[in-house]
């Protein structure tokens, strides 16, 4: 896996042995006390909580300087016991130490119950949690589909790395050379030209290129280099050799003998991506049962006022260009796209279709778009997972093909609900304006952004401002 995969574990494990070390301590006190011993043991409460903060944050600190979250999912069983061990030993040693000063006067029997607790507790959760790692990995990671450049041995060593972290996420798509044809690893994979990776990027779905060439080779590959910066395909080199390419230039590793040099045209900090879309799944989720009721009378309306469905939906481009049904309230008449060509000659805007007062509006749907209510079904998008609720809006796969190259690193966010031409004049904007928009809420990304866009948006959307 990559490095910043491994954050996301040492995240999830600290969590757990918060969890565990708190279990364990509180097992051993129950235990402790249902002990026939001489001495009676009691805390009150606050020295209780001490305690437990004190013992929660060793055992965490603990793993973080020694690196033991790291290797939990690859390295050998054994391994595993003897880090739990080692952790046991060195953050028990530290309470010890601390109820000593602090004179909390701890049973002896309670901190030999609490420190078995915490190893068997953590033993066992970390042995259990490589067993089923790579099935819930399976199930939860979201794909990445990655192209090689280069051919050599050291390219054919990368390409293994990549098929062994399948499970988490990363898939081959093939290779890049000056030859075309086929290379054999677990299957047999295609090799593109170089020349064919503007049409690639067109028609595939690819996350990321991984440059694994020589020196001479990467210098001539600039041209390739540029035209991944200009589309925002995150570029991952091998050697420590640095392109002239510009954005955010990050060192990662797909394993501990591999260095890459990451090159981001687009937010790539998984934990702040994590926040982004844990942010995205409660608020929408939130919304969807607060919202109910409107949603219902909403369908009722359209069903009373207009022949034809409620919902309307549409196929559109995610994030790096994955299709997916985009959901609406229907605000045109059933036969909208038959009708489209007939007034084709009306639209304002260019590669978007805009038609000011467009006539298949029906008359509810024009008061559900000026609120912008005709997107709120978009919010179970968000929940799949397909959109966020603030990045650039989907475009429609048409739209797409008549892109010039600058404006497609607008696909490297995630789309959204809102997006800061949302706030600086929804469809009075024209649509270079709207890129232009897009790009530079892309470079700025942030969650404090986001939420500014997302509180921006609310009066916005009520007073109807800037909508047609």
């Amino acid at each position: 896996m990559f490095g910043r995969q491994n954050r996301r574990l040492r995240l999830w494990f600290g969590a757990s042995d918060v969890f565990l070390t708190w279990l364990a301590l509180e097992a051993a006190y129950a235990t402790r006390t249902h002990l026939d011993l001489e001495r009676l043991f009691y805390l009150d409460v606050p020295t209780k909580l001490l305690v437990i903060l004190f013992s929660v944050g060793a055992w965490v600190l603990v793993a973080l300087w020694s690196r033991l979250y790291d290797p939990i999912l690859t390295a050998p069983p054994w391994a595993v016991v003897a880090g739990a061990a080692r952790q046991t030993f060195l953050a028990g040693t530290a309470v010890v130490v601390f109820g000593f000063v602090l004179r909390l006067d701890l049973s002896r029997p309670f901190l030999a119950l609490f420190f078995g607790y915490a190893f068997l507790f953590d033993t066992v959760f970390r042995l259990a949690v490589r067993g089923v790692a790579p099935r819930v990995a399976r199930g939860l990671a979201t794909r990445r589909y990655l192209l090689i450049a280069g051919t050599t041995a050291r390219a054919r060593s990368l390409a293994g790395q990549v098929l062994q972290s399948r499970d988490y996420g990363l898939e081959l798509l093939g290779f890049l050379d000056d030859a075309p044809g086929r290379m054999r690893l677990d299957r047999e994979y295609p090799v593109h030209r170089y020349s064919e990776l503007a049409s690639l990027l067109e028609t595939r779905v690819v996350d990321e290129i991984l440059f694994a060439v020589d020196s001479q080779q990467l210098a001539r590959l600039e041209d390739v280099f540029l035209l991944c910066d200009e589309e925002g395909v995150r570029v991952r080199v091998d050697v420590a050799f640095f392109p002239h390419v510009r954005r955010r230039v990050t060192l990662d590793r797909l394993a501990e003998d591999t260095p890459l040099l990451t090159f981001a045209a687009a937010p790539h900090d998984e934990l702040r991506l994590v926040a982004k879309r844990a942010t995205d799944l409660l608020l929408s989720a939130g919304a969807l049962v607060v919202l109910a009721p409107l949603l219902a009378l909403v369908v009722l309306v359209i069903r009373a006022t207009s022949p034809g469905p409620a919902l309307y939906s549409q196929e559109r481009c995610g994030l790096n260009g994955r299709r997916f049904r985009l959901y609406k309230f229907r605000t045109m008449v059933a036969n909208a796209e038959q009708l489209q060509a007939q007034i084709a000659h009306l639209n304002v805007k260019k590669t978007a279709f805009k038609v000011p007062n467009d006539p298949r509006v029906t008359k509810f749907g024009r008061f559900l778009r000026r609120y912008s209510l005709d997107e709120l079904p978009q919010l179970w998008n968000v929940v799949k997972g397909e959109m966020a609720l603030v990045g650039p809006r989907p475009p429609v796969p048409t739209e797409v093909t008549e892109y010039e190259r600058w404006q497609r690193r607008r696909l490297r966010m995630r789309p959204g609900l809102t997006c800061l031409w949302a706030l600086a004049g929804r469809d009075a904007l024209d649509f270079d304006e709207w890129m232009r928009l897009d790009l530079a809420y892309i470079d700025a990304w942030s969650l404090r952004l986001d939420w500014s866009i997302m509180l921006r948006t609310i009066p916005r959307v009520l007073t109807g401002k800037g909508a047609h």
